[in-house]
């Protein structure tokens, strides 16, 4: 499978079939190769800057009844809080003192915040710090809201597909969501300018190695600036509560592949990545991730915005994450930085 590998950093792609053979017949020999080359490559493009993201979970209501998210509409079990403009700004400000030139308002498809408060909130806050980029993931919108949301001054939006295949797409979600509507609006995203970011689960409920290939070909076609992948983690109050969790290896790996296959590409180490293995974030770096989000939320409100179960950092203050995770970086030989960190293509 050495050979396919190499191929994938040589020429940035592999055919379906290719693609299927490697992720069918890996060793634990090639997973290795493929994470020390994507490491390289890393390193060839980054250096050793690993970009910070400042979180900002502003809402956890949501329209969305996804079978495998613990904010689903039909969860009663979960604690429904917002925050006020007064809230997020506050946020923003403390993660601005820590160094954090990037902010991320991420939450639920909550109609409460309809197109104008989004777009008021994203004004104050580029008003304020102009020097900073603003990321949304805020879910699925019309192109009208996008746009309006680029002209306000968001500079990137954050939508994972989740699963690039139809037929998957569908077990995982309720019948009024659709594959393609999500797919199309990835490509809105890009034609209004936005640095886009797309993403899948590793190791969702009845995925098969055919869903992954479409995945890797879905992103190689769209050309995202980002790109987020992390292990499935069940959550108790949801329809996939007894399933398994993703798995760390399988990971790590795509991890990799995505690397060689997207070189310039913004690649979090995400924090679900960390909650399966303390040094999950650590290892995701080290086979080709360069970027990490701590959590700027206010501490009450970070054990309500349960995604899944177990979530790390739900009970640190914002300047312990930006410490502990500087922490972590320096010990594998890298070093957070405090710009925007924006996409580069040479």
């Amino acid at each position: 499978m050495k050979n396919l590998i190499d191929k994938l950093h040589q020429e940035n792609f592999l055919s379906a079939e290719e693609f299927h053979r490697l992720l069918a017949n890996r060793s634990q020999e090639d997973e290795e190769y493929a994470r020390n080359l994507a490491n390289q490559v890393r390193q060839q493009v980054h250096g050793n800057k690993i970009y910070v993201r400042g979180l900002i979970e502003f809402t956890n209501y949501c329209k969305n009844d996804c079978f495998y998210c613990g904010i689903r509409r039909s969860n009663r079990e979960a604690q429904r809080y917002r925050l006020t403009e007064e809230d997020i700004m506050t946020c923003c400000a403390e993660g601005y003192e820590l160094g954090f030139r990037t902010f991320v308002l991420q939450g639920g498809e909550d109609p409460f915040f309809t197109d104008e408060k989004i777009v008021h909130l994203i004004q104050e806050i580029k008003k304020k710090y102009p020097d900073c980029a603003l990321t949304l993931s805020i879910g699925e919108k019309s192109e009208e809201s996008y746009r309006a949301f680029r002209e306000a001054g968001a500079d990137r939006y954050l939508l994972r597909h989740e699963t690039a295949d139809p037929r998957h797409y569908r077990r995982l979600h309720p019948y009024e969501m659709s594959c393609e509507h999500r797919k199309n609006c990835l490509r809105t995203l890009k034609k209004l300018g936005f640095q886009t970011g797309a993403g899948f689960m590793v190791g969702s409920p009845l995925q098969t190695i055919d869903d992954l290939v479409e995945d890797f070909l879905f992103l190689k076609d769209l050309d995202p600036e980002m790109v987020g992948i992390g292990p499935f983690i069940p959550h108790k109050d949801t329809p996939f509560a007894e399933e398994r969790r993703g798995g760390l290896e399988d990971t790590l790996f795509y991890l990799a592949l995505l690397r060689l296959m997207l070189p310039y590409v913004l690649l979090p180490a995400t924090t679900a990545l960390g909650t399966i293995h303390p040094k999950g974030r650590e290892m995701g770096v080290l086979s080709g991730a360069n970027v990490v989000m701590p959590n700027l939320s206010p501490v009450s409100v970070r054990k309500k915005y349960m995604l899944y179960d177990g979530k790390i950092c739900t009970g640190d203050e914002s300047a312990q994450c930006r410490s502990c995770l500087s922490g972590r970086m320096q010990q594998i030989g890298c070093e957070i930085v405090t710009d925007r960190g924006d996409y580069k293509k040479k």
